[in-house]
């Protein structure tokens, strides 16, 4: 049974890690969506509102920032949208990571360490999955024919 409980605690983790390194690069629209949410509800949008004002806030600022990175031509402004998209990514990572480290050892320059690894490699993560939404070819194939 322990074994098991064992097997089931690394699957759990290995699941939650998939999730957000799949999910990260939505941290900048969720965050958005969440401030927003709250601001709405400060004001008495009761959660109904504060919900559909959430949401909205989210979906605009992912649709703004594949906007940006699509059409944007100089490359240092793509570089701050995806900037603007990683950073919350990387802190994201650096928390989840720690809270999964801090249950692991006990030393915390060695939780810090290990946390700053993760932060990394979700940041790593975050931006190549938004490049890949700048440099995604187009299906007519007329850029094909400029090469």
């Amino acid at each position: 049974m322990i074994i098991l409980a064992i097997l089931a605690s690394l699957a759990a983790i290995g699941l939650l890690c998939w999730l957000l390194f799949t999910l990260a690069v939505f941290a900048l629209p969720a965050f958005v969506g969440v401030t927003a949410g709250a601001w709405a509800h400060g004001t008495g949008a009761g959660i109904p509102g504060a919900v559909l004002v959430g949401a909205a806030a989210a979906v605009l600022t992912l649709a703004a920032g594949h906007l940006l990175i699509t059409f944007v031509r100089p490359m240092w402004l793509k570089l701050l949208v995806a900037i603007a998209f990683v950073a919350p990514a990387a802190i994201a990572g650096f928390h989840a990571t720690h809270g999964i480290v801090k249950h692991l050892m006990p030393s915390d320059g060695w939780q810090i360490t290990f946390s700053v690894i993760g932060a990394i490699a979700v940041g790593i993560t975050a931006f190549i999955r938004v490049a890949g939404m700048a440099a995604a070819p187009s299906p007519s194939g007329r850029d094909l024919a400029r090469a």
